[in-house]
């Protein structure tokens, strides 16, 4: 057992290059391992109780346990003791640690360099990835820079400052970017996944900085050059390149059938026909809600009908403050939000739901519990969306939030709109186009704007500073002497 994570860690995490990588499938193999990480249930299911369950856009069912109740009333009080906080800590830095094995081994191997490269570069990237998310969620934390071979080696330093952190992660998306290519393979990252990778990471810098955010307000980066950097990298994606882009429609995107979709940059490779929950995916039934085994069906716009699971949990559920906040006309939520539902394929037996729900977690192919939902980790349209509120009121930022809009139903943004309230407008259209992708709770904690978001929030009593990090878990401060006791 490590314990600077209480990492339960085994094979490739401790294999040198004297018995392991000694062929491609070997550091493959590897790779695969540290890729296995997002797979998990811990990890999985996080993207939404972390992120989404903290925001106005989502309820949670009453009965719900796994520290659940506490991250959506904002008890802040229990949140270090938080089983879900805990064990997405836990398993990032199990995923940075096989990163690191991979890197560590890699480059030092005999393999053809053109194999080491790319290998690398995926590696280097879901290191960035984690550590990215990481800072996003609890702010300044631990950094390995190396694979953990022994005990002595998990009382990892915590970096000076979020400068040094972010110039670490800087630093790897970068190295991933120049080593890998454009090739799309579901469930693996490649050349344009960096590129929307360092336009996230420049955004966030540049709007939490502008936004006087704790751990950002300090850091030593001009906030216009941040927005220029983020403006740059979604650029490449968006003009550099063909194998991505825009799906024509929204009920293609959230296709279970197409995850090699346009739009799909980097997106989970779960699927039904795996053996064990993480090989295949669980999350439609999150969703959806249980009426007697009898699976629901929904209407499309073509006036056929999606089958849905029959074994509902219906843990997470659209509040009515989000619902609301759509445009009668979205198709956002006109054809990817119902409270109808039907139990016969027809639509001849009908139901109303007492809240709605997403669809965009429905997989008509399901076999028993199993299905092939997957998480949505980069999209197209959230770096389109990234690359207008970077470039501001242009010709440029105006077509790609308006192409959004267009796909959804509605109209041209204003055209007269100056650099504050396009940045603003932009920032309101990624509640709507990314909801339930957990992306809503950083983009609340990087406009300081929690408390003011979320009424829950506000109920808690607690401040915008508060809101702007989980506490890093108790079990780790007791692990870690040097993380800061605050």
């Amino acid at each position: 057992m490590f314990m600077g994570c209480d990492l339960e860690e085994e094979p490739y995490g401790f294999y040198s290059e004297e018995n392991f990588y000694k062929t491609n499938e070997d550091a493959e193999s590897a790779l695969f391992y540290a890729y296995n990480t997002f797979s998990y249930n811990e990890y999985v299911r996080a993207i939404f109780y972390i992120n989404e369950l903290a925001t106005e856009s989502c309820d949670v069912k009453g009965e719900e346990g796994f520290g659940s109740q506490e991250i959506n009333r904002w008890d802040y009080a229990l949140f270090r003791e938080n089983e879900q906080l805990e064990l997405y800590y836990k398993y990032c830095y199990i995923a940075i640690n096989r990163a690191n094995a991979v890197i560590d081994n890699v480059i030092n191997s005999n393999l053809s360099e053109d194999f080491k490269s790319s290998i690398l570069g995926e590696a280097y990237f879901l290191r960035a990835w984690n550590y990215y998310h990481l800072i996003q969620i609890y702010g300044l934390v631990p950094l390995h820079k190396g694979s953990i071979t022994s005990a002595l080696q998990t009382i990892a330093p915590m970096p000076k400052d979020f400068d040094e952190l972010y110039d670490f992660i800087i630093n790897d998306c970068l190295e991933a970017e120049k080593r890998m290519s454009v090739r799309r393979v579901v469930g693996r990252v490649d050349k344009v996944a960096a590129q929307a990778l360092l336009a996230k990471v420049y955004l966030s810098i540049a709007s939490s900085k502008e936004n006087q955010v704790n751990g950002y307000k300090e850091m030593n980066k001009d906030i216009a050059q941040m927005y220029q950097y983020a403006a740059e990298w979604s650029r490449k994606v968006l003009y550099d390149q063909s194998t991505y882009g825009l799906s024509p429609d929204l009920i293609s995107i959230y296709d279970t059938r197409k995850p090699d979709g346009p739009e799909h940059i980097f997106i989970m490779s779960m699927d039904k026909s795996g053996v064990d929950e993480g090989n295949f995916s669980s999350i439609d039934k999150m969703f959806i809600p249980y009426k007697n085994g009898t699976s629901l069906w929904f209407a499309n716009p073509d006036g056929t009908y999606t089958k849905s699971t029959n074994m509902g949990w219906g843990v997470f559920m659209t509040t009515e403050l989000f619902a609301n906040s759509f445009d009668a006309s979205d198709k956002r939520k006109t054809e990817l939000m119902a409270k109808r539902f039907y139990t016969k394929e027809d639509g001849s037996a009908s139901e109303l739901n007492d809240y709605f729900l997403t669809r965009k977690y429905i997989d008509p192919d399901f076999v028993g519990v199993k299905s092939s939902t997957r998480p949505f980790l980069i999209r197209f349209s959230e770096v389109a969306l990234i690359y207008a509120e970077a470039v501001g009121p242009t010709q440029e930022g105006y077509h790609w939030v308006n192409a959004i809009r267009h796909r959804a139903g509605l109209d041209d943004l204003p055209s007269s709109l100056n650099l504050a309230d396009f940045r603003n407008a932009v920032f309101n259209e990624r509640s709507f186009e990314l909801a339930f992708e957990g992306k809503r709770l950083h983009d609340l904690r990087r406009k300081a704007v929690v408390v003011n978001t979320d009424p829950r929030a506000a109920a808690s009593g607690i401040s915008e500073e508060q809101a702007a990090y989980y506490p890093i878990p108790q079990k780790e401060l007791d692990l870690n002497p040097n993380i800061p006791r605050i």
